[in-house]
Formats: structure tokens, sequence, C-alpha cells
């Protein structure tokens, strides 16, 4: 089974486009100012019959115009093309280009490109146009793209994301559905390039650890990959046992995993950023499938507990990129791994815990057991002083209900939980930020122990989850939670550079935290 996913070469073109010996061109397009076409769903009466304006060539567009006489705009608007976002629209060149193919797609408005429709920075438009051209490529070879006049690093992330496809399982493939196999991006450098394939690598890395079928990826196995990454980018590895676990009181992860005869795992990776700098710990859920235990969830859905390590693969494959971009910060990844299973050695309602660092936890709920493992993580990863502490998850159904499948709910320190909204914001991985109000914390009182795992009532699950994390952050210590319990998985049909399954979400937030950090500590 492989650690690392396959993606495209890529290359900086060299020369111009309208010469490149490639397969395909892809440019972009934003709709004429009069126009009101809006978003991928957008009514486009006019498409095909001529009625519409001519939409307006994006920029790296001149010298492929200039190859069709100075009319590509109106001849695009003759085949319906309009702009619109993600609008594919494809054209035999017919000699004008050395490529055979012309591909325009749709930017959305210059104001949407420029500020974002939905908040995003500029470069999400970008990055769903590009994979949006990518999937319409897919079965192609080469192809260039002056998506990367716009924005080489979206162009770049969004072309080799929108291509990605998980064929691991697969007895046989489809070559007509292959990714582009290779792109070349003009007007960006070397250095540029580099660092966006090595984010759009580490995004597909934590879509194939969280696409991977659960029998295959057990807290072993997912042990074993993560280090073998680790071992890769010259990290530094642990791994405790269930042995190991159960000897140094990791009372949640040992409870929550010895319903299975998967044992659990705790990984920690660890990258050293140099003399000096500052020190960061990442956290990841890394429940590799949850029934829910003895607290069984419904039959409905239950297949998409495959991606419950959805954090875990997200701060295995953030640290990794670290390495490799060789970021003047220490980034340490304390990662616990179990399989929530019912059993007659399952952990059950009742059961009092005792974690890591000594809390007890009266368990009322075997199905909240992502904040059990979570607890010791924390913990142990406190341990190591951070300066800053964040934790990904997906942690609760509340943050659907709260906030829909796409965007995250960041709670935490007021400062750094603002900090990292604010970064996932401007890396297209939506988020928001939510608060964690003291008067919750009574709704966790136990009868018999320090805490409960729940509470009673069905209100402010998300946030009560907060809480309850909260409590094993040591005072003083920035710290953020990020629930991506919709984000991470994507159950319906590919869109922009979104495929379908595992998202890699919030990979690009935490490298540009890590980023953030390293700059202005």
């Amino acid at each position: 089974m492989p650690t690392e996913p396959t993606i495209p070469d890529t290359a900086v073109l060299i020369g111009s486009p309208a010469t490149a010996a490639v397969d395909a061109v892809v440019i972009g397009l934003r709709p004429a100012e009069s126009e009101a076409t809006d978003g991928p769903g957008a009514s486009d009466p006019g498409a095909g019959t001529g009625g519409n304006a001519a939409p307006v060539l994006a920029p790296g567009a001149a010298e492929i115009d200039a190859a069709f006489g100075g009319e590509l705009a109106e001849l695009l608007r003759v085949v319906g093309a309009s702009g619109k976002a993600e609008q594919v629209v494809s054209l035999p060149t017919r000699g004008a280009l050395t490529a055979p193919r012309l591909v325009a797609v749709g930017l959305g408005r210059a104001a949407e490109t420029a500020a974002g429709a939905d908040g995003a920075e500029g470069a999400e438009p970008v990055r769903r146009a590009a994979g949006a051209a990518a999937r319409a490529l897919a079965g192609t070879s080469s192809v260039a793209s002056t998506l990367s006049a716009v924005d080489a690093e979206a162009a770049v992330v969004g072309a080799v994301l929108g291509g990605y496809r998980f064929d691991v399982h697969r007895s046989s493939t489809d070559d007509a559905a292959a990714p582009v196999a290779s792109w070349s991006f003009a007007g960006t450098t070397a250095d540029a390039l580099r660092r966006a394939t090595l984010v759009a690598e580490a995004v597909a890395t934590a879509r194939n650890l969280v696409n991977t079928a659960p029998n295959v990826l057990v807290p072993e196995t997912f042990a074993a990959r993560a280090v073998a990454l680790g071992e890769q980018a010259g990290l530094v590895t642990e791994v405790l046992d269930d042995t190991r676990l159960r000897e140094n009181g990791y009372g949640g992860i040992s409870g929550v995993g010895q319903g299975s005869s998967n044992k659990p795992r705790l990984v920690r990776l660890t990258w050293n950023g140099g003399e000096g700098a500052k020190r960061v710990a990442l956290v990841g859920k890394g429940i590799t499938f949850d029934t829910g235990g003895i607290s069984l969830k419904p039959n409905a859905g239950m297949a998409d507990m495959t991606s419950d390590m959805g954090g875990a693969a997200a701060v295995v494959a953030t640290v990794v990129l670290a390495a490799k971009l060789e970021l003047p910060v220490t980034v340490t990844a304390t990662v616990p791994m179990a399989e929530n299973m019912p059993s007659s050695t399952a952990y059950k309602p009742g059961d009092v815990l005792t974690m890591y660092g000594g809390r007890t936890v009266e368990v009322l709920n075997t199905d909240a057991e992502g904040r059990l493992i979570l607890a010791d993580a924390i913990v142990r990863a406190a341990e190591d002083s951070p300066d800053y502490l964040v934790e990904t998850s997906t942690l609760t159904g509340a943050q659907q209900v709260a906030l829909g499948l796409r965007t995250a709910g960041i709670m935490g320190s007021d400062d750094l939980r603002d900090r990292i909204a604010g970064h996932g914001i401007a890396t297209g991985e939506d988020a928001w930020a939510m608060p964690l109000p003291e008067y919750l914390r009574s709704d966790l009182d136990s009868r018999v122990a320090d805490i409960a795992n729940v509470s009673g009532q069905r209100f402010a699950g998300m946030l009560l989850a907060g809480v309850f994390l909260k409590e094993f952050v040591p005072a003083g210590l920035p710290w953020a939670h990020i629930d991506i319990a919709g984000p991470s998985y994507n159950t319906s049909g590919a869109r922009g550079y979104t495929t379908k399954g595992g998202t890699g979400v919030p990979v690009r937030t935490l490298i540009a935290f890590l980023e953030d950090v390293a700059a202005n500590g």
C-alpha cells in the first residue's frame, strides 16, 4: 500500500503557451462587465446562441488571443463560453496553436476573483477553475496552463488536486479517466512551483489516508504509514503500542481501543526547525473506524466513518510538509489512533477512565470517543512546552448542524482561534470562529469523576466538545481546536478542486499557520 499519492509532473512553462508542445492549453475567462452570471450553477440563457456579450480573457491569454487573430473572446462567446465560475468550454485549435485543444474555464466576475464570492481570498476562484479544468481534461497526457498568470500557487494546487484520483483498491483503472500526467505553468518561478506542488502533494497524502479502506488502515498500519512518511522526510518518530499505552497511563486511548482486535497506537513525529525556533504542537484524531462502540451508531452513513481519522491524516501530512519546506519552526505531531468497536471487551457507558496525567472521565456515551483519545494526546503534547497547540478532528456531528459540510468550527484561545480561522478563510478551507462559554462547563459535571464526556442535553454539542478538551490544556498555553466533521469528507460529487471522499482539510490552513509562526512568531 503506497504511503504517498501519485501526482502529476509539474514544470515552469518555457516559451509561449501558443507554441507549447502539449495536448491542451488552459486559459481563464471572466464574464463581460454587463453580464450577471454568478457561480457554477448560474443561468446562461444565451449560451450557444450568440446572445451573450463576449467573455473577458484573464491575464496570461494575450499570446493565445493573438494566435486567433485577436478574436478569441468572440469565438468563445459563439460556442457558449460566459466566464461564469468553473464553466469549462473546449475548442479545437485547428493549427492556430501548437496544442490541438484549447480549454477555457470561467473564473467568475472580476470582483469575485479579487475578493472572493464566499469571503475567500482571490486565489480561491483560480483554484476552483484549475480543478474544474483538470477534471475536464482527464485522460490527457500534457497540459499548459495560463491560469498561473492570475495566481500561480492557486493554479498549481487547483490543477493537481482537481485531478486527484484514488485507485488503490481497484483491480483495474480506466486510462481515459486518468489524471493529467504533466502540467506546465506560465509566468511562475521554480521556487513558487515547488512550494505549490509540495502543498498539493501533502493534501493528496491526507486524502489518500482518509480514502484507504478501514480494514486496511487500522491503527497498526496507520502508525506504520505515518512513520514511513516521517522517516522519508527526516523526522524523528516514536510509536507507543497498546502495552506501552497502558503502562504509561493513557486511559483514554486504551479505553476506546480495547474493544477492537486492532490495538491502539500513539504516534509522535517531530520536525526540528532549528535553535531558537518557535515550537508548535499539532494533535489529530485518528479513529480509523467509528461504529460508536456500545453506543452504536445508526447504519445509515456509518460507512463514512472511514473518515474519522481525517484530523490525524491532516497533521501527519502537515508535519511532513513542514520538513520538506524546511520551515524554521519546530513541529511535533502527536497522533492517537484507535478503532472504536463494540465487543465483550469494549468500554461502556458508566465506565470511569483515568486519563494520561491523572484526570478521570465518566463515560456517558461511547460514541463521544474522539475527545477521550485527544485528551490523552493533548496532555502529552503539552509536556513538550510548545508555544502553540493546535488540534484538529472530525469531532462532532453538531459541527455539521451548526456550520454545514464545508465550514470548520474553530474554538480555543481567542487570539489563536481567530488567527487560525483567518488562515482557513484565506486558504479557501472555510472556517468560522466559535465561542467556548464558561457556563457550559457545568453541563459536563460528573456524579463520580472529574468530568463527563458528554452532557445530558442536546444543545451546543460542538461547543461542549471544545469545553471538554479545554480541561486538558494547561493554563496559559495558546490552543485551538478545529472541528472538521463536515469539511474533511465530501460525500457529494466533485466540485472545483474538491473530489469525492477525503478532502485533505485542514492541511493548507495548518501549513499557512506554521509559515505565519515562522515569519511572525
